[in-house]
Formats: C-alpha cells, sequence, structure tokens
C-alpha cells in the first residue's frame, strides 16, 4: 500500500530510492471514477521500474482542465483509492494545471504517459529531457476510459438507479 505524500516527503523519500539505486517511475492524472483502465496503465507503469510515484491534479486543477463537474471524486477520496492500489508506491496532490514542478524536483528515470499522449503536445517533456530522463507511453486498454464510462452513466434510463 502506497502513502499520499507532500512534495517534499515525497522529495526525501527519492533520494533515499536514489541512494538504493532504484529507479523511480513518475506518472500523473486526474483518475477520476477509478476504473480497470487506470489500474491496467499503473501496472504497466510500475513494470518500468523499483518505484512508482502519482502526481494527482487537485479539485481545482482538475476543473480547469476538465470543466465544470469535475471531478466527481474529490482528490483526497481519489488519492486514498490510488494510494491502496499495489503498483503505487505514492501519491503526490498537485495544483498546477502541468506536473512540471513535481517532475523537476523529482526528477524520476521515467515519465509514463499513456498511448494516447503518443501525438498529442506533452508539456512535461521539456521538464523530463531537462536532466535526461525518458518519456514511456504505455499502451492503454480499449474501450476503458472516463470519459466513456461518464457517457454511459448519462445514458442510463432514469429508473435503473435502483
Amino acid at each position: 500500500m502506497g502513502d499520499i505524500l507532500t512534495l517534499d516527503e515525497a522529495r526525501m523519500r527519492r533520494v533515499a530510492l536514489r541512494t538504493a539505486g532504484q529507479k523511480l517511475v513518475f506518472t500523473n492524472g486526474h483518475f477520476d471514477l477509478l476504473h480497470l483502465g487506470h489500474l491496467d496503465y499503473l501496472e504497466k507503469a510500475r513494470a518500468l521500474g523499483d518505484a512508482l510515484y502519482l502526481g494527482l491534479n487537485s479539485d481545482a486543477s482538475t476543473r480547469r482542465l476538465k470543466g465544470v463537474g469535475r471531478p466527481l471524486i474529490p482528490a483526497t477520496e481519489r488519492a486514498r483509492l490510488l494510494a491502496a492500489l499495489a503498483p503505487v508506491n505514492a501519491v503526490i496532490i498537485f495544483e498546477d494545471d502541468t506536473a512540471n514542478t513535481l517532475i523537476a524536483t523529482l526528477q524520476p528515470e521515467i515519465y509514463a504517459k499513456g498511448g494516447d499522449y503518443v501525438y498529442k503536445d506533452l508539456p512535461e517533456r521539456p521538464a523530463v529531457e531537462v536532466y535526461g530522463g525518458r518519456v514511456a507511453f504505455i499502451e492503454f486498454l480499449p474501450g476503458h476510459s472516463t470519459s466513456d464510462l461518464i457517457r454511459r452513466i448519462q445514458a442510463l434510463p432514469p429508473d435503473s438507479t435502483r
């Protein structure tokens, strides 16, 4: 079971990982409405190194990036759920719209993102490359996204909540 850490706590643990010669994998996201696609992604990311730290967008950051009505689950609850997953060693809630500050502070050997980012502008790429880190794209599990899940829930008939 992972821990929910401040950035300073994560930085101190990162020093211990580096001293032990262990490879850190870092990823970030909203992880709103946790589902099988998230777990699959996190298992694949964790397999790339010795520890997986996850930057979790705060409620305010998620609202700015995802729009009105999001997140559906508060950050403190999302963090607790994510920290309970076997692949996750640490969760750090952050307020910014990008994970650049976390990446610059922790300098993970590998920065993992979903395969859907291969053809998108990845704002964290320069922060990773400046210290010699590597960006790894994780193939996502088709048909398992939060947006798809929300659409399916919205399409339910009104009497289906019994």
